[in-house]
């Protein structure tokens, strides 16, 4: 896929549940179908890095919007720059991994974010995250829904811990993905839930290169659609 003027706005939104794999496959689909990628999870984890470093809690309303009024985050490849700060190792650790969902689900946070989130798209783009197909592009082109078993995303995020000589115990890693998919699905503020629409996708039993070539296929049926109804 080329950034033909047709193809300008092709957004392909990929939301599911922590550990889904969503970041992995969302840069690969990205970078078969030469489309930009959202790292909106990098976002939110740099707001929660952000609001913790500064002592604020996710009660102190008030606090978070003064704060997110006057910040800058950008990317530089696989970098994230807060202020300019690179805090691309700060926010994957696993005190990030516990604070992120409670500030993500701050309506006040939510809505400072959903606009730079939105000018991403003129090129097209694929997001990933928890609310991209229900939310931010609810009229995405394609919008998938990625998910497996609590026991293999933990699972996947013990190995990743383990390979990187981090300390992990798997019953503890379990524990904390169920307890994020009961948060997520039940908090208030754009609950995980499949968009209306959206290819769920479990991948519980597959290669990270089956689910690739998964959505590729779906993304050129959409694209497909999408040309008949213009020529239409």
């Amino acid at each position: 896929m080329n950034h033909s003027e047709e193809e300008k706005n092709f957004v392909i939104t990929i939301d599911g549940p922590a550990g889904a794999g969503k970041s992995t496959i969302a840069r690969l689909v990205a970078k078969k179908l030469k489309l930009p990628y959202l790292d909106t999870g990098a976002i939110y984890r740099s707001i929660a890095w952000l609001l913790n470093e500064k002592q604020i809690l996710p009660t102190e309303d008030k606090k978070i919007s003064a704060i997110l009024k006057d910040f800058s985050i950008s990317f530089d490849g696989s970098k994230v720059l807060i202020d300019g700060r690179d805090i691309s190792k700060e926010i994957r650790t696993p005190e990030i991994d516990k604070l992120v969902s409670p500030y993500s689900a701050i309506k006040g946070v939510r809505d400072a974010l959903l606009q730079l989130q939105r000018d991403q798209s003129a090129k097209g783009l694929v997001a990933e995250g928890r609310d991209m197909g229900t939310v931010v592009f609810p009229d995405a082109a394609l919008k998938i829904f990625l998910t497996a078993s609590a026991e293999e995303r933990a699972l996947r995020r013990y190995k990743e811990r383990i390979e990187k000589c981090e300390t992990a115990n798997y019953d503890e890693i379990l524990k904390q993905v169920n307890d994020r998919d009961n948060y997520d699905i039940n908090r208030e503020i754009a609950p995980l839930r499949p968009a209306v629409g959206c290819v769920v996708i479990n991948t519980t039993k597959m290669t990270i290169d089956e689910v690739v070539e998964t959505i590729s296929s779906f993304a050129a049926l959409a694209a497909e659609h999408r040309m008949s109804q213009k020529i239409e």
